[in-house]
């Protein structure tokens, strides 16, 4: 869908929110935040989705990617991934728009000895965490997925693990959000944030007009905290993680692949229609999003060992993207610090598996909702010291 398509401009400059981000985050809070009957305007510097979030290859994976240590993350992630069905039901319905949601579930493969004993110790740690997962021979993984090479030594089937496609969720929801009655402004840049004493007032704009609001919520990704206006003892601490990605196709169409498959250190996503995303790298290397060659050899290295026929498929695109990490690699959902002020961001890896949960909790928020026990442990006072201004949502009228 073009996005002019899904993009209203309005003469209106006072809002109820303005939300400083047009990703998957930003658009699925606006879009639940104008349900509930706000008057808002997403301001995007770019295209809608066009940043980190069309670089995601969109795993719904909070069974794969459980951590022992990460336990509060992961029953965010298992309550997002819960959530997603009816998302995306109510989504696709209120657009007329198909979000390339998959439920086709997830391989954790190894292809060697090492391997197969970190996969026999992650399964341990997944039964003990209560997740359901299976473990599969060799010869069962292949009767699932034949492309599967002859070396294969052990899969976990991980049945609850679904996928998107990120482009479409954020074609679709920047279409919602307009048809939900709010205001969507691409190629818009916040230029920073405008407060009155400790109150935040809106935004001014890169062009020097200003945008009056009485709550900002701040989704722009890793990019949130350096946006000028925010006093330093409130910014939320946030890291750039470099990830490369390739994306293919098939010439022969969908089948060679029907499941994500996931292997040290990396993963094949596909679409069903043949294309496919293979990624991704890990790096700490600031705000570079050059694509290298090492990089691009050693995935496809990998992924040709443990799929043959990826050798034969058809290169689309290299891409990297920035993902927005937090000291403890969770997100800042909820009040700052300062009156007005709201967060939506730091999902590090799970963006987009972490969309519909944050939407709902954002969205309370704004409307004066108390947090839930699950949403409090993602408050930002963790990371500034300093308690959370909210909830100070506003009351809307029924």
């Amino acid at each position: 869908m073009p996005a002019e398509e899904a993009t209203v401009r309005s003469s209106n400059t006072s809002f109820d929110v303005a939300v400083v981000g047009g990703g998957a985050v930003g658009l699925a809070v606006a879009w639940r935040a104008a349900q509930r009957g706000l008057r808002l305007v997403v301001l995007e510097r770019g295209e809608p989705g066009a940043a980190t979030s069309s670089v995601a290859a969109g795993m719904i994976a909070p069974v794969s990617e459980a951590l022992m240590s990460e336990q509060r993350l992961l029953r965010l992630g298992l309550a997002s991934a819960a959530a997603y069905p009816d998302f995306i039901a109510e989504l696709e319905e209120a657009t007329g728009l198909d979000t390339g949601y998959l439920r086709c579930g997830t391989l954790a493969t190894a292809r060697d000895r090492d391997e197969a004993e970190a996969l026999e110790r992650e399964l341990s740690m997944r039964r003990e965490l209560g997740l359901s997962v299976r473990r599969l021979r060799a010869s069962e993984a292949r009767r699932l997925e034949p492309a599967l090479a002859p070396a294969l030594r052990l899969a976990l089937d991980v049945p609850d693990d679904h996928v998107i496609d990120p482009r479409r969720l954020t074609a679709v929801l920047a279409r919602a959000v307009v048809r939900a009655g709010a205001v969507l402004r691409p190629r818009t840049e916040v230029a920073a944030l405008t407060l009155s004493g400790d109150r935040v007032t809106g935004v001014e704009l890169a062009s020097g007009d200003r945008v009056a609001a009485d709550q900002v919520l701040v989704a722009a990704g890793v990019w949130s905290s350096a946006l000028p206006g925010i006093p330093e003892d409130v910014r939320v601490p946030l890291r750039p993680v470099k990830g490369q990605t390739l994306r293919l196709h098939d010439p022969e169409g969908p089948g060679l692949l029907t499941r994500v498959l996931r292997m040290l250190p990396g993963y094949i996503v596909p679409r069903g229609d043949g294309r496919y995303v293979l990624g991704a790298t890990m790096e700490e290397r600031g705000f570079d999003t050059t694509m290298t060659a090492g990089a691009v050899f050693e995935l496809l290295r990998d992924a040709v060992e443990l799929v043959p026929g990826i050798g034969e498929l058809v290169i689309d695109e290299l891409v990297a993207g920035l993902r927005p990490g937090t000291p403890d690699n969770a997100p800042v959902i909820g009040p700052g610090a300062l009156r007005g002020l709201q967060w939506a961001t730091g999902h590090y890896r799970h963006g987009i598996l972490l969309t519909p949960i944050t939407a709902e909790i954002a969205a309370g928020l704004l409307v004066g909702e108390e947090p839930s026990e699950l949403a409090a442990a993602f408050s930002s006072e963790r990371f500034t010291g300093r308690a959370a201004s909210g909830p100070r949502g506003l009351a809307v009228a029924t």
